[in-house]
């Protein structure tokens, strides 16, 4: 098997088009067709249809993509492998979180860490849950932390932190007199949600519908900031990690209370690819935060 030719039917096969694999890769289009034929012909099966705009995968050739997929994903994997013993100064680790372990974990163990390496980068993208994943799966960043348990052939998932979760309410609200709530006492509130798919809105709906209680979501916010103002302004009341709103109920500016008689905890999670070598710069990471 020729490598270069399996590159090339890879990419023109990821990007759909010959025009952009031939752009991509800095060669002709001509190029590009003739390496996919010379494979067909080192394998002496039909791969594609037809080559152009609209090429389509013989069930051949869409194994054979699964495979080079594979293939190349270890390419990259070897070259930021071989990349972590280079000089010190080139080093860089990315990083993706969701929004609360991102905000409010993370920058205390990229603090320490950089006092331990302060010649390695960090780059921290706060993303949703599902594109922590998808990036991490992409080989986009190296590490990500997800408000769930990721089942992933591809990924090694392991349990890092647990986060309270509690009701935050303004000081004068009539629930805010409570030692913790049930879910009788939302009965007619409004509850600020977080976007559509996170936890807080899945915990809401799943919490509603074992109680047969009813109340108002009208309004619903993508960042934590914002559903804190809007609890501080009276708004309404809202689901959200202690850690996130601690300055706040510290400040006396809200209310925290639990939605048990006991405290309620959810997980945060790492995810890695499981080919994925956790040693130098980002083994000391890694490290920091298990600890």
């Amino acid at each position: 098997m020729n490598l270069n030719q399996l590159k090339l039917f890879y990419v023109a096969v990821k990007q759909k088009n010959l025009t952009h694999a031939a752009a991509e890769l800095n060669i002709t289009q001509p190029a590009v067709t003739k390496g996919i034929q010379r494979l067909q012909e080192h394998y002496e099966v039909v791969l594609v249809h037809k080559l152009g705009k609209n090429m389509e995968l013989t069930p051949a050739g869409d194994n054979l993509f699964q495979i080079a997929t594979k293939i190349f994903e270890l390419e990259k994997l070897a070259d930021d492998c071989m990349a972590d013993f280079q000089k010190e100064n080139l080093k860089h680790i990315k990083i993706g979180a969701s929004e609360s372990f991102g905000a409010y974990y993370l920058p205390e163990f990229i603090n320490q860490f950089n006092l331990k390496a302060p010649k390695v980068q960090v780059t921290l993208e706060i993303l949703s849950n599902q594109q922590v994943v998808e990036n991490t799966i992409d080989l986009k960043i190296d590490i990500g932390f997800v408000s769930f348990p990721v089942i992933d052939k591809k990924l090694n998932t392991i349990e890092i932190v647990q986060d309270e979760i509690v009701i935050i309410l303004n000081p004068s609200h009539p629930l805010a007199q409570k030692k913790h709530l049930t879910a009788d006492d939302l009965e007619g509130h409004m509850i600020i949600m977080h976007e559509e798919g996170s936890y807080f809105q899945k915990m809401i709906y799943t919490l509603l519908e074992t109680s047969n209680v009813s109340v108002t979501m009208p309004i619903a916010f993508s960042n934590n900031e914002a559903i804190k103002k809007a609890v501080e302004g009276g708004t309404g009341i809202a689901p959200i990690s202690r850690k996130v709103a601690a300055k706040e109920i510290e400040s006396g500016k809200l209310i925290a209370l639990s939605l048990s008689s006991t405290p309620f905890y959810r997980t945060f999670y790492m995810i890695h690819r499981k080919e994925k070598l956790i040693s130098g710069p980002l083994g000391l990471l890694v490290n920091l935060i298990k600890q």
